[in-house]
């Protein structure tokens, strides 16, 4: 990990931003490198700057949280961004993370998850507030019952299924290339054969996938 994670922080409630903003200084590897009441100023802000992560909240006045997401990664797909927000309806987040959400927080989170979570999404991974995974599990059967997937670990090959297994452990693609002694480049590879085989379209599903299905070490 580089020496700092640069983190923007978007809410229209100021209470809000500068309590994060002071959980988030106490960590070492992690500096608020601005801030945002609303979608405009942070649009404005993005393209000054340089951040890793984002944190970004729905319900915003003038630009929110959802318009704003778009507008981001319309302008930079690489950058990771984090809703945080106090809606666990299913509906914001499937939106959310068909639009290239890496993270669904709730506010109620505590301290120590927010911080897992920005970790997490910097180095590849996704995070999904626990309480709402099983509505995102909902979406992929749903899926997965149209399309008559249901035996589709089955087509995974022998090093497929042990990639599954470590993004079900939180594994990143670097991490998953060091545990396996094979390339980054050959990491996403199997990763992309695997949500391809599944019918899944990110991370989250595969790790939730694995969950489900009762993915084991051999």
């Amino acid at each position: 990990m580089k020496e700092n994670i640069n983190v923007m922080i978007v809410d229209d409630h100021a209470l809000m931003r500068e309590g994060i903003a002071r959980i988030l200084e106490l960590e070492e590897n992690i500096s608020v490198e601005a801030t945002a009441s609303d979608g405009a100023e942070a649009i404005s802000k993005f393209k000054k700057g340089s951040y890793d992560v984002i944190l970004l909240d729905i319900n915003m006045p003038n630009m929110n949280g959802i318009e704003t997401l778009r507008k981001l990664r319309d302008m930079d797909s690489s950058v990771k961004i984090i809703m945080l927000t106090v809606y666990d309806a299913r509906e914001y987040l499937i939106e959310t993370l068909n639009l290239g959400a890496n993270g669904y927080m709730l506010k109620d989170a505590d301290s120590s998850s927010l911080v897992s979570a920005i970790v997490n999404v910097y180095n590849g991974g996704t995070y999904i507030h626990p309480s709402l995974a099983g509505e995102l599990l909902k979406e992929i059967n749903k899926k997965k019952d149209k399309n008559g997937l249901k035996n589709g670990i089955e087509s995974l090959t022998k090093r497929e299924y042990e990639v599954l297994l470590l993004i079900a452990e939180g594994l990143s693609n670097r991490d998953i290339s060091d545990k396996l002694i094979i390339s980054e480049k050959t990491v996403k590879n199997h990763v992309s054969s695997i949500l391809r085989k599944l019918d899944l379209t990110d991370r989250t599903q595969a790790a939730i996938y694995a969950y489900r299905h009762n993915v084991k070490k051999f």
